[in-house]
């Protein structure tokens, strides 16, 4: 199992407010006792410790509003076999390690895939093809005993490969993604949340990064230390269902401009 980033273990305690104190005010708190009665008593099963995110993503069928993160939808079913498959919508997310002189080059070692509920559809660390310089742990979250477990490109190629096919992709500045897989995906296909219009107006129409976003749109701070492509793919899907009506928009305004 994949060792959780400090900032996702951070999230995962706010759904908790046993680990939260007192006097500490948070729109994620809520009381324990009577969040586990009602899901025991709506679902017959134990409430799972999700982070806000996976709450969110979770917990609606199609769009979520900004209010769907002040506190998770206590009634979540985890056994849904429907919301565990691949589905339309991917989000990818991909780590990388340093390799060349002083390691300055990047090398994929991890991809991860999450589905339009946040559900990880694959999630796998890669063997660089190179001698990595620069592990880059502090941000990465990757170490060398992660290669132990690790694919070879090729295997993670080819697989991403048959997830992606037919799919619609979401990412952030996801070309990186698949230029490090030296893979392609037709362009009315994918959903880059470094592109959409309204989250670029926060970075006066330059490119704004992920955990830039992420805060601004859904008060939530990622990237706190180490990164965690799993859950830098489920914040991209979550900022897309946020705005996915209008993404939608864009995209068809697009497809008839360029007929």
């Amino acid at each position: 199992m994949t060792k959780l980033s400090s900032n996702w273990s951070r999230l995962q305690k706010q759904i908790n407010p046993k680990s939260i104190k007192s006097k500490k005010k948070s729109i994620l708190k809520t009381d324990k006792d009577e969040v586990k009665k009602e899901v025991v008593e709506k679902t017959g099963e134990e409430p799972v410790n999700m982070s806000v995110i996976q709450a969110a993503l979770w917990s609606k069928e199609r769009d979520i509003q900004i209010s769907d993160l002040e506190k998770p939808n206590v009634s979540i079913n985890t056994n849904s076999s429907k919301k565990r498959q691949p589905g339309k919508y991917l989000a990818i997310d991909c780590e990388f390690v340093g390799v060349g002189p002083e390691g300055k080059e990047s090398a994929l070692a991890r991809v991860s895939i999450v589905n339009f509920y946040g559900y990880t559809i694959y999630d796998e660390f890669v063997k660089p093809r190179e001698t990595v310089t620069d592990w880059r742990t502090w941000v990465s979250g990757i170490t060398p005993k992660h290669m132990n477990q690790a694919i070879s490109f090729k295997e993670a190629q080819n697989e991403t490969a048959r997830l992606l096919k037919d799919k619609i992709l979401v990412g952030h500045a996801v070309h990186h993604d698949l230029e490090a897989l030296f893979l392609s995906h037709p362009k009315s296909m994918i959903r880059d949340t470094t592109q959409f219009k309204l989250f670029r107006s926060i970075s006066n129409g330059k490119t704004p990064g992920l955990k830039k976003l992420t805060k601004h749109f859904l008060k939530i701070d990622i990237q706190d230390g180490q990164h965690s492509s799993v859950e830098d793919a489920r914040a991209t899907m979550l900022l897309f269902r946020l705005h996915r009506k209008d993404f939608e928009k864009g995209i068809k305004k697009f497809d008839k401009s360029h007929k």
